[in-house]
């Protein structure tokens, strides 16, 4: 695993813990968008790797949101993030390649997550947040843009375009319990009790069948946007992977069995 500036990696099991860390604000930057693409990266050959866990260093903050002086001088400039054209920036690629991996993702908001730093957590198959007087949301309307990192699209798959046209117009932010409800977290912890909590939903996950895991999770992202029988189709082939696998034939007669089986992964 390589060495990095803002990022500090945990293992345990199948579990990796990412924690995130650009002091004093805790917002996010370039540099450390390319360290996130190297370290998704670098867990493709893993196949031991079942859960990642993504978090922030800082005190009540997750990612503050996308450092505002990059942006500006990115503006100013027309350039990096600000820049248009046929290829995404690298902002959309590494959340883009989270929902591609074959594990699974977690963010463990435990503070401030606004604009960038929202988005990111947006990217993650599950978002767990800590209960406390934080803000969660899009608020780039606000300073005159719009979020650039997949709020948008997002926004509009989780709440409907009228959900995603009212709260970013608005640009407004809501508590974690507020977020809860809107269905854009899937659980909120009490504070003593968050770490424990998120260890214990990875570790969960990481003990369920990986590859099963990393199909339904291609059938929902690649089936979501397309028609119900070309989304069917894609559902086939995935059960076809599932079938064809050593863990389901095993598990399956194992349980007919009423014999336990241990999954491998293949």
């Amino acid at each position: 695993m390589p060495d990095y500036h803002y990022l500090t990696i945990e293992r345990t099991g199948g579990v990796v813990t990412c924690i995130m860390s650009n002091p004093p604000r805790h917002t996010l930057v370039a540099a450390e968008v390319s360290e996130l693409q190297q370290f998704v990266d670098s867990l493709a050959a893993d196949s031991a790797v079942r859960v990642v866990v993504f978090s922030g260093a800082g005190e009540g903050v997750f990612i503050a949101h996308y450092e505002v002086g990059e942006l500006a001088a990115s503006a100013e400039r027309q350039t990096g993030i600000a820049a248009s054209g046929p290829e995404l920036h690298a902002f959309h690629k590494v959340i883009l390649s989270l929902q591609e991996a074959p594990f699974i993702t977690v963010a463990a908001v435990n503070g401030n997550a606004a604009g960038g730093g929202f988005e990111f957590a947006l990217g993650c198959d599950f978002r767990l947040a800590r209960e406390g007087a934080y803000r969660l949301g899009l608020p780039e309307t606000g300073v005159g843009i719009i979020p650039g990192a997949g709020g948008t699209q997002r926004y509009a798959r989780l709440l409907g375009t009228a959900g995603a046209l009212d709260l970013i117009l608005h640009a407004q932010t809501l508590t974690p319990t507020e977020a809860l409800a809107l269905g854009l977290v899937h659980r909120v912890y009490d504070q003593a009790s968050f770490g424990a909590e998120v260890e214990a939903f990875a570790t969960n996950l990481a003990g369920r069948a990986p590859v099963a895991l990393a199909a339904a999770k291609r059938a929902i992202y690649e089936g979501a946007d397309l028609s119900l029988r070309a989304g069917l189709l894609i559902e086939q082939r995935e059960f076809s992977r599932c079938m064809a696998s050593e863990d389901a034939a095993t598990a399956m007669r194992s349980w007919l069995d009423g014999k336990t089986w241990t999954w491998q992964g293949r």
